[in-house]
C-alpha cells in the first residue's frame, strides 16, 4: 500500500509526520546543509524557526577557516616536489607549454594545474622491427626484415615533435633501407665477405640522419638484419647461388692457406741455396787464392834451387797420391817382378792387432819383410826414380 493512500501509516519518506502538504521544500533541505557546513567552519546557523540568530550549538573558532586554508596551500605547494631517477629525464610543462628538462635527483615545480612533469626513460633500449620487399640495383626482389634498437636522447623532442613515434621510426627505417638496397646489386648484398655488414652500417647511418632531420629525439644504437631472402618463387635458385658463393669463398681460403704455407718454404729453400752458392764461391776463391800464393812461393824457391825443389815436389806428390791409395804396385828396375802391397789389408790387420793385443796376422804372399825393411826399400825406390 502506498504511503499516502487512505488507511496507510502515512509515513513521509522525507521525514514529515504530516504528509498533507506533500514533499518537503528543497530550499529548506539546502538551507539545512549550509547551516551544517557553517557550524563546521566556525560560523553560525542562518536564522529560522527555533534559531533566532543564536549559535547553532557547535560553534567553532573564527581562526579555524584560515588555518585550514593555509594547511591546504602548504600541502598544495609540497605536492610540487618530484624525484627523477638516474635513468630518467623530467620535462616540465607550464600551462601545457614546455618549460625545461630536469636531470636525476629531487626537484620542485609549481603544482598542478599550473605545472606538470612528464618522466621519460632515456636509458631504456627500445626495439622496432620492420619487414618489406625491396628492389636491388640489378632489379632483383629481396625480402628484408630489419630490427632497429634505439634510445631517447632528447626528452623534449621525443614528447613534442613526434605524434606517432613507432610509425615514424618504421617509416624512417624503411626509407633508409630502400635507399641503401636500391644502390647495391644482389651479389654485393648477399656476399659472405662483408656484404651484409656494409648494408647494415650504411642503413644505420641513414636512419640516424633522417631521425635527426625531423628532431625525433631518437638515438639509433644498433641495426640488426634478421633475414635476407628472395621471394618464395625463386627460393631454390637463390639457395643454389648462395651455396656456390660459399664454395667459392671456401676454395679461395684454402688456396690462400696453401699459398701462405708453400711460399715461405720456397723462399727458405731459395735463401738456403743462395747461401750455399755464396759459401761455395767464397771457398773456391779462397782455395784458388791460396794455391796461387803457394805457387808463387814455390816458384821463388825453384828459381833459387831448382833440383832440390823438383825433388821435394816429387816426394810431396807421391805422398799425396799414396796416402789416398789402398794398393801399391812397385816396379823393380833390375827384374821383371812387380811387388804388390795390399795397404788396406795391412792397415786393417794392424788395427785388429791393436784391438786384440795379438801379433799374428796376414802377411802378403810376395813379401815376408817386416815393416821397417819395407819402408827402407820404398825409400830406395823413390831415390832411384828421382835420379
Amino acid at each position: 500500500m502506498a504511503w499516502n493512500e487512505p488507511g496507510g501509516d502515512n509515513k513521509d519518506p522525507w521525514g514529515n509526520k504530516n504528509n498533507q502538504d506533500g514533499p518537503p521544500d528543497l530550499d529548506e533541505i539546502v538551507k539545512k546543509m549550509q547551516d551544517k557546513f557553517k557550524v563546521i567552519l566556525g560560523g553560525k546557523k542562518s536564522g529560522g524557526s527555533g534559531s533566532s540568530g543564536v549559535d547553532g550549538g557547535g560553534g567553532g573558532s573564527p581562526m579555524l577557516f584560515p588555518l585550514i586554508i593555509g594547511i591546504a596551500i602548504i600541502i598544495w605547494l609540497l605536492s610540487g616536489i618530484y624525484i627523477i631517477a638516474p635513468a630518467e629525464r623530467g620535462v616540465e610543462l607550464r600551462f601545457g607549454e614546455y618549460s625545461e628538462t630536469t636531470g636525476p635527483g629531487p626537484h620542485w615545480h609549481l603544482p598542478y594545474p599550473i605545472s606538470t612533469v612528464e618522466k621519460i626513460n632515456v636509458d631504456e633500449l627500445r626495439e622496432a622491427s620492420h619487414k618489406a620487399t625491396m628492389l636491388t640495383k640489378d632489379e632483383n626482389l629481396l625480402q628484408i626484415e630489419l630490427a632497429v634498437q634505439y634510445q631517447v636522447n632528447s626528452a623534449e623532442n621525443y614528447l613534442f615533435n613526434v605524434r606517432d613515434r613507432e610509425k615514424t621510426l618504421r617509416e624512417a627505417s624503411e626509407s633508409a633501407l630502400r635507399e641503401v638496397v636500391g644502390s647495391k646489386k644482389l651479389d654485393d648484398i648477399l656476399s659472405v665477405s662483408g656484404g651484409r655488414e656494409v648494408l647494415v652500417l650504411e642503413t644505420e647511418k641513414k636512419i640516424q640522419v633522417i631521425l635527426d632531420r625531423y628532431n625525433t629525439g631518437f638515438l639509433v644504437r644498433k641495426v640488426n638484419m634478421k633475414s635476407t631472402q628472395p621471394p618464395q618463387e625463386v627460393q631454390a635458385a637463390f639457395e643454389d647461388a648462395i651455396k656456390a658463393r660459399e664454395d667459392e669463398d671456401r676454395y679461395k681460403k684454402q688456396a690462400e692457406a696453401y699459398e701462405r704455407d708453400i711460399i715461405p718454404k720456397a723462399e727458405g729453400d731459395a735463401q738456403r741455396l743462395i747461401e750455399e752458392a755464396e759459401a761455395y764461391k767464397q771457398q773456391k776463391i779462397a782455395k784458388a787464392t791460396g794455391e796461387s800464393s803457394r805457387f808463387q812461393q814455390t816458384l821463388a824457391e825453384y828459381v833459387k834451387a831448382p833440383e832440390i825443389t823438383r825433388k821435394r815436389l816429387y816426394i810431396e806428390t807421391m805422398e799425396e797420391v799414396l796416402s789416398n791409395s789402398t794398393k801399391v804396385m812397385v816396379k823393380i828396375n833390375n827384374g821383371n817382378n812387380i811387388m804388390y802391397l795390399p795397404l788396406d789389408r795391412i792397415v786393417q790387420q794392424s788395427r785388429s792387432s791393436q784391438n786384440t793385443g795379438t801379433s799374428s796376422g796376414f802377411m802378403p804372399e810376395h813379401s815376408s819383410l817386416d815393416s821397417s825393411t819395407e819402408s827402407r826399400r820404398l825409400d830406395s825406390v823413390r831415390e832411384r826414380e828421382g835420379r
